[in-house]
């Protein structure tokens, strides 16, 4: 569950939650319009999401995978 928040929870409110607030703001961020800042650095913030889900959940599981992998090619 965790895992689903952090993957996709977080990115959709960054994103989808907080536009109309996001759009209601007459800022602009090294001469773009802020949303337009906002929804690029979400690109950045959603893959840093996705790096943290793999280090915290599946990094273990990929290595885990690997080696059975490697063990079943030593026993052929």
């Amino acid at each position: 569950m965790l895992k689903l928040f952090i993957g996709l929870g977080i990115p959709y409110l960054g994103v989808i939650g907080l536009l109309p607030w996001v759009a209601s703001v007459e800022r602009f961020v090294l001469g773009v319009p802020f949303i337009y800042a906002w929804i690029f650095a979400w690109f950045v913030l959603t893959s840093g999401c996705m790096l943290l889900c793999w280090l915290l959940f599946d990094r273990h599981a990929s290595d885990d995978a690997a080696g059975d992998a490697a063990d079943a090619r030593h026993r052929a």
